[in-house]
């Protein structure tokens, strides 16, 4: 396993520093490198709350604390909705050559014990979209007591980190040499989603517990808050290690992942970062402390999650620049005699909706 810790990149200073600054640029640069690099960094933003974040924990434990009966009456399967895929075997040992840097084996395991529950965050387009199953309402749970708090606490959270990850599209952009809306105007419209995902630590506890097999996400920018459990491992393009994912002790912190649309969009400079959740060491210490401290709670992971996406009927074709930019980097990794474990991958034009449909089909979520 890899004792690296991913970049740190400061919100504060693109939201403070004048655009013609150095200390500006190289923090935009600072971002897109390390989306290249790693697929992920750590995002510091002065704006973000902790309080917020742990008002969202608590009320999403409250929600799957309830009886599953309750649970099933907020369920809408017609609507497909998800943003991950679990890989075979064969695919992570492909990505992942050294067996030591390797994920859980999911071969044995049933599917990941985890539910979720998708709150869109996103604004109505101007026109009539042709993917209205990805931009459906919202569904508020029925349970009484969770319904008075639901909606404002999750648009509370939901904005904030929207509003970081919309900003840390536009470091991207510029750090990439692009215009600065380039990402942020492509998904203006996009179906955007709060994705609070849970797994009952009282019954999948046990270490070694895969909580979410090897995947990657299919929208443009995944944003995550802090979580009361750890457990997320996270695999650089550059290396191929194992990276267990680490929040600094305090402080105002949200980790940021590429998704297959930004890999797509980017001609493949930008991977889709690939990562687990499990049950380790630091998973099962934590639910000590838990139980120790706040022994009414329930033991239930939360990952705070947000979907970002670009919107629906955007054309997702490669940009040129970056496109260049990928096939340069690939033979230079080449030329110098590294393994190159990705094939060249065509990236065919589409529209966003119909990517998103075709990596839902695939994971059999959608008809």
């Amino acid at each position: 396993m890899s004792d690296v810790t991913l970049p740190v990149v400061d919100l504060d200073v693109f939201l403070s520093a004048s655009p013609d600054s150095h200390e500006f640029t190289n923090e935009c640069k600072k971002a897109a490198d390390a989306l290249i690099t790693y697929g992920a960094l750590l995002l510091h933003d002065s704006r973000v709350s902790e309080e917020d974040n742990n008002t969202f924990l608590d009320l999403i434990e409250d929600y799957f604390a309830q009886p599953e009966e309750l649970l099933k009456q907020d369920e809408r399967p017609e609507l497909g909705y998800q943003a991950c895929r679990c890989h075979p075997r064969e695919h992570r040992e492909a990505k992942v050559r050294d067996p030591a840097e390797r994920p859980l084996d999911i071969t044995a395991h049933s599917p990941d014990p985890k539910c979720r529950f998708f709150w869109k965050m996103s604004e109505k387009p101007p026109y009539e979209t042709k993917y209205p199953a990805l931009n459906a309402p919202n569904v508020v749970p029925k349970a009484e007591a969770i319904r008075e708090r639901w909606t404002p606490i999750m648009e509370k959270w939901g904005s904030s980190m929207k509003t970081a990850v919309e900003n840390l599209a536009e470091m991207a952009a510029i750090g990439l040499g692009l215009p600065r809306e380039t990402f942020k105007e492509a998904g203006r419209y996009g179906p955007h989603l709060l994705a609070p995902t849970a797994s009952d630590l009282v019954k999948y506890g046990k270490k070694d517990t895969i909580l979410a097999g090897f995947h990657t996400d299919l929208n443009f920018l995944t944003i995550h808050g802090r979580s009361r459990y750890p457990g997320l491992n996270i695999w650089a393009r550059n290396t191929g290690k194992r990276i267990p994912v680490k929040f600094p002790p305090a402080g105002r912190y949200l980790l940021v992942q590429a998704g297959k649309q930004l890999e797509h969009l980017s001609g493949g400079l930008i991977k889709a970062g690939y990562h687990e959740v499990v049950v380790n060491e630091a998973t099962l210490q934590a639910i000590e402390r838990r139980k120790t401290e706040n022994p009414d709670r329930p033991l239930i992971r939360i990952s705070s999650t947000f979907f970002w996406h670009l919107s629906s009927d955007y054309d997702l074709v490669p940009i040129p620049t970056l496109q260049e930019r990928a096939r340069a980097l690939r033979a230079d990794t080449i030329n110098l005699g590294k393994v190159d474990l990705d094939e060249e991958t065509a990236y065919e034009p589409m529209k966003v909706g119909q990517q998103v449909q075709n990596e839902l089909r695939h994971i059999a979520l959608m008809a």
